[in-house]
């Protein structure tokens, strides 16, 4: 966890940037996450967040620049340009009005894949590197091995790795370099802008950049093939994305040759953090963590020229 030295000094600076706003700040501030991979402080309208350490600033920079551009589609930063606290890169973000996570019946599927469509279909307005969602996947797989080699849940998992084909594994460039993708979609990362209730936006650029834009589907999608997404919900969102001409999937047909590579290493990856989870809080695996690992074990048990996608 982040030390509370540093956790006061990004507060203090999420404080006077929101000062230097406005002249009537309501003053009130909150933590927002504070984790390995970010710390994010909330002074009234204004947001601060800490990126990872080790961040390279040559592939934030132009992903805060890109925000900049898509005003309608990301939350632009408030500026261009992070800065430095301490080794660490820190950007300053308005406040939007998040999904509430207790009304999962009115979580905005449309929207969501409607600002997806629209992401998929613009062109990258500056250069920018590889979307980075099959570099997280192979971190965890990779976490996985050093911290819970010998968890017996982990084998099949590690099996179903190895069905993925090599640039989902973050071992080979992705096939494709042109389209401009979020790279970590979920629900966790709309806002309403302004708030409380302004459109929808898109949050997080860590891990924009271009790629396969079937991975922006793919978590949803792997939710709803191991039952933890109601069909309603998936059929929604997949509509919605169709509808605003997203070009991840056909138009029409089936949408499962485009995601099943996607999907399952998303599921890889998932069932992967929740072992190392696990294992780190010395628990069992509750029963949508076995969910993500029956899973794949199906998948573990498909001949490798039966499994769609898989790259020989």
């Amino acid at each position: 966890m982040t030390p509370t030295p540093f956790l006061s000094e990004l507060t203090a600076r999420a404080k006077a940037r929101a000062h230097a706003r406005t002249t009537t700040c309501p003053c009130g501030a909150a933590t927002l996450a504070d984790r390995p991979d970010a710390t994010v402080v909330r002074h009234a309208d204004t947001v601060a967040k800490a990126h990872a350490p080790n961040t390279p600033r040559t592939d934030l920079t132009p992903r805060l620049t890109a925000a900049t551009h898509l005003p309608g589609i990301l939350l632009p930063p408030l500026a261009p340009t992070p800065v430095d606290l301490h080794g660490r890169l820190v950007t300053f973000w308005p406040y939007g009005t998040p999904v509430d996570p207790d009304t999962p019946d009115v979580a905005p599927w449309e929207p969501a894949a409607t600002l997806l469509a629209r992401l998929h279909r613009t062109p990258a307005p500056t250069p920018l590197p590889p979307m980075r969602g099959p570099a997280k996947a192979a971190r965890a797989v990779a976490r996985l091995t050093a911290t819970a080699a010998d968890h017996p849940a982990t084998p099949p998992v590690l099996q179903a790795w190895t069905t993925l084909p090599a640039w989902a594994r973050a071992e080979a460039p992705m096939p494709d370099t042109t389209t401009l993708c979020h790279g970590d979609l979920h629900l966790g990362q709309l806002v309403r802008h302004p708030a409380p209730d302004g459109p929808w936006l898109l949050i997080d650029v860590d891990d924009l950049g271009i790629g396969v834009p079937a991975w922006d589907l793919a978590r949803p999608a792997a939710w709803y093939a191991c039952g933890l997404l109601p069909p309603d919900e998936w059929t929604r969102f997949l509509t919605a994305y169709r509808t605003a001409g997203g070009p991840a999937v056909p138009a029409d047909g089936d949408p499962w040759p485009a995601l099943d590579v996607p999907a399952r290493t998303l599921t890889v990856q998932t069932a992967a953090r929740a072992i190392a989870k696990a294992t780190a809080e010395n628990r069992p695996l509750d029963e949508i963590e076995m969910s993500l690992i029956d899973a794949c074990v199906r998948m573990a048990s498909l001949p490798r020229e039966l499994t769609p996608g898989f790259a020989k």
